[in-house]
């Protein structure tokens, strides 16, 4: 199964859930993204799902001063994007189950 197609569903979600704990600028997103296993995701998409999430109002961003380059970005959830996440968390886990369900109904459990 190509999993780029359903990263691309899930991003959002993902993006979200990774600021839910600790706000970070876009390479430090798409590095802890790869971190998690989602190896596959791409710089661009990435940061144009920050700059989409920024634009729907789910995200708050301010600039830190550094030393060693540009300034940085850093992306944080705000109330709208908590209640997102909380909201998409929750559609996620169930259509998760689903799929487990009828996985596992087959015989192909993992």
């Amino acid at each position: 199964m190509d999993t780029t197609q359903l990263l691309k569903g899930v991003l959002d979600l993902a993006v979200l859930a990774v600021l839910k704990e600790e706000d970070g600028y876009g390479y430090d997103i798409l590095r802890r993204l790869r971190e998690a296993g989602l190896e596959e995701v791409g710089d661009a998409s990435v940061y144009g799902t920050l700059r989409r999430l920024f634009a729907a109002g789910l995200l708050t961003t301010y600039v830190v001063p550094s030393e060693s380059g540009p300034h940085r970005k850093y992306y944080s959830l705000n109330a709208a994007g908590r209640d997102q996440l909380t909201r998409s968390g929750k559609t996620w886990r169930s259509f998760a189950t689903t799929m487990d369900a009828l996985l596992d109904d087959r015989g192909m459990a993992a």
